[in-house]
């Protein structure tokens, strides 16, 4: 399995594609479009569906064209499936001139197994940053997907309306940090980082617990 990363958008947001015998998945394309397009044209992929950690407007910014080009369905929440239809609630309307919208999701995430083609991952719901955000275990490849919940030496922002600060410090504690110290961290801004290194050294969940 590989995991290609892309900064994307606006705020620099990690669209996430992993691939697995030509086929993939897409993670959070928060923008550029046709950065995506060209990476999957030149390794010959064929993307089977898009996976959102959460709907805030800067991981969903290439969603709707990247939908439409390759027919794919969208997975999110149950907390956030409104989210992609109203530009207040992906708060794109605050921050984008005019804000933007999408269709529904096609798919509802639930905590558990989630089986796509060849891909198998833990989704598991994360909330604290947004109320719908989850973060995607790949136990079988040491690594997690995990939005804006945990970054390296950071966390994600709690100020934003449906935000908690309590929440997100309970599903660092009660996932991530439950996971193999070895495990991988694949953010939703920033550079990889690694479970073990964030319970040593992430200044934010240290100021909450020692793990």
């Amino acid at each position: 399995m590989h995991i290609e990363t892309f900064s994307l958008g606006p705020l620099g947001t990690n669209c996430y594609i992993v691939s697995k015998d030509k086929e993939c998945l897409i993670i959070d394309p928060g923008g550029d479009a046709p950065i995506i397009d060209q990476y999957l044209e030149s390794e010959g992929l064929k993307p089977l569906a898009i996976l959102l950690t959460h709907a805030h407007y800067d991981h969903i910014g290439a969603l709707e064209e990247i939908r439409k080009t390759h027919n794919l369905e969208v997975y999110l929440h149950e907390n956030e499936k409104h989210w992609l239809e109203d530009a207040n609630l992906n708060r794109s309307s605050f921050f984008v001139e005019g804000g933007f919208s999408t269709k529904a999701p096609e798919n509802i995430l639930t905590a558990g197994k989630l089986d796509i083609g060849p891909f198998s991952c833990d989704v598991v719901h994360t909330p604290g940053h947004s109320p719908g955000s989850v973060s995607f275990i790949f136990k079988e490849h040491d690594f997690v997907v995990s939005g804006d919940v945990l970054f390296r030496r950071g966390i994600g922002r709690t100020d934003l309306p449906e935000g908690s600060i309590e929440q997100l410090a309970d599903s660092i504690a009660s996932h991530l940090y439950k996971l193999p110290d070895n495990f991988i961290v694949y953010p939703g801004h920033g550079p990889q980082t690694a479970i073990g290194e964030e319970k040593e050294s992430n200044p934010f969940t240290l100021q909450f617990f020692r793990p």
